[in-house]
């Protein structure tokens, strides 16, 4: 294959396998639907609100400038790696074989719970809109909503394994029109919220006493409050973990990882910003109870917040659909390198499809199992979802700071420094990259916490710590004890002037960038 089409893959050790047709709004799309602002804002809201009062909106913004800063460092990276399976290949190249390793399997862990969690956002829409869609039950027993949830959850799972074992294709016109559809209905939104306001700005200051008479006031409440945010504004790097099926990789996946995240900020910021301003009575609990769901069918009534409660249901699908995707893509790039057990099989791609079949229904099968965890036990099925989140702004951690530690050394942006026409900071980068490193320690430390109003009581309150640690412990021990010794680029998947010696070799004698 020529270097237009397969866009250098060759210097990175990999031959062109997987199929480049991903155009500029599709990797747009990939990047903007995984954040979804939708799913993101309807299933948290509640949570958001119910700790933080009004003024939780200011979490949106704090978020943002976070995570936005962590966006311009992958961008750069973006436009330097475009290989699947981003996080684990940036890292790879950063700081070498154990740190990529790990930063991969916390990323990929992390990504399967994180496509049950959102298919659990059926349940909280669905029979809002109709009481038929509660499935169990009228929703009032112990396990109704739970039951009906793992239903509706193992459907929407069932979707997105069929579609990906399909084809990155069908995949791209599904996302691409579920997105289309997700902005249309957003914008409709603002808008709608925003010619019904009936409150003054100045209620965004209103914190309705939380955290009064403790010792950091209503900065512990904002705290647990900012978890909302932060649970829904990441994932912009899956425009990038789809790299090697991109048109023009290294030009469209920087852009499209910049636009996701801005895009997401703005819409979304502008619907939790009005729908604040338009809430009929702040101090209603109904509102900390269904959430923002509550807001919109009591502001705009029936048909109207119908339609648009069913547009969440799309933005919730293709949300599903961009983390599979992203998950399988990171699963094939790490057994590529003969990095997981089983690789051959994982790495197989059908040759009609150009997809690797094994690795999306094996997730999908993970999904389903950790869905029914929830039957009975929400408030475990919660801590663990919360522990995911932390685990992703780990994996980016394990990005970031080896790439400040590169800058530090005057190893980065390497010979080229940008003047090679893709995105680069610059004289930016330095500072860009010392805030995305303190912002995701401090997230990441915040998210971890033991609050028993996020994770329970006792034993559960330490869930972050006894789960991360055991998924490090078991990840690691394996790598270090087997994996390690067998990680190289797997024969069929070498670049073909690599070819000359099929057998896989250690780690540290692969060339750079064929190393695992």
């Amino acid at each position: 294959m020529s270097a237009p089409q397969d866009d250098g893959l060759a210097e990175f050790g990999y031959s062109q396998s997987l199929d480049r047709s991903i155009g500029k709004f599709a990797s747009f799309a990939a990047g903007i639907s995984y954040i979804s602002i939708l799913t993101g804002t309807f299933q948290l809201f509640y949570f958001g609100y119910a700790f933080g009062g009004p003024a939780y909106w200011w979490s949106w913004p704090l978020v943002f400038i976070g995570q936005v800063m962590v966006a311009l460092c992958f961008a750069e990276l973006a436009a330097r790696y475009p290989v699947a399976g981003s996080v684990y290949n940036w890292s790879k190249r950063l700081a070498g074989p154990t740190t990529s390793w790990l930063a991969g399997w916390m990323m990929f862990m992390a990504s399967v719970v994180t496509i049950a969690a959102v298919a659990l956002g059926y349940q909280t829409t669905l029979p809002q809109i109709w009481s038929g869609f509660q499935l169990i039950g009228d929703g009032s027993g112990d396990t109704d909503f739970a039951v009906s949830g793992v239903l509706w959850g193992i459907v929407l799972v069932a979707f997105t394994t069929t579609v990906n074992a399909i084809g990155v294709k069908l995949m791209s016109r599904i996302n691409s029109v579920g997105v289309f559809i997700e902005l249309i209905a957003a914008v409709i939104l603002v808008v709608l919220l925003a010619i019904n306001i009936v409150n003054p700005p100045t209620v965004l200051l209103d914190t309705q006493g939380l955290g009064a008479g403790t010792n950091l006031g209503y900065f512990g409440p904002f705290l647990i409050a900012t978890l909302a945010s932060a649970y829904v504004m990441y994932g912009f790097d899956t425009a990038s973990s789809l790299g090697e099926e991109t048109v023009d990789p290294r030009r469209t996946a920087p852009s499209a990882i910049l636009r996701a995240v801005i895009a997401s900020f703005i819409i979304g910021g502008l619907i939790l910003l009005f729908a604040i301003l338009a809430a009929p009575d702040l101090s209603d609990p109904a509102i900390a109870e269904n959430g923002l769901q509550y807001i919109v069918l009591s502001v705009l009534g029936g048909p109207t917040g119908t339609v648009l409660l069913f547009a969440v249901i799309i933005a919730i699908t293709v949300c599903a659909l961009a983390v599979h995707t992203a998950a399988i893509r990171l699963m094939f790039a790490m057994a590529r390198d003969n990095a997981l057990p089983g690789a051959a099989r994982l790495a197989h791609l059908d040759p009609k499809r150009k997809t690797p079949l094994v690795p999306a229904v094996l997730i999908g099968v993970a999904a389903v199992l950790i869905l029914v965890v929830n039957i009975g036990s929400r408030e475990i099925f919660t801590a663990v979802t919360s522990v995911a989140i932390i685990m992703i702004y780990i994996a980016y951690l394990l990005v970031t700071a080896p790439m400040l530690v590169k800058r530090f050394r005057g190893e980065w942006p390497g010979p080229s420094g940008g003047k090679d026409g893709y995105f680069a900071l610059g004289r930016w980068g330095l500072p860009v990259n010392i805030i995305a490193v303190l912002w995701g320690g401090l997230m990441a430390l915040n998210l971890a916490w033991p609050r028993p109003e996020v994770y329970g009581e006792g034993v559960l309150a330490w869930t972050a710590f006894i789960f991360i640690g055991a998924v490090v412990v078991i990840g690691l021990g394996w790598f270090l004890l087997r994996g390690r010794h067998q990680v190289g680029t797997l024969p069929e998947h070498l670049a073909k002037q690599l070819d000359v010696d099929p057998a896989p070799r250690p780690a540290d004698q692969f060339p750079e960038g064929s190393q695992a």
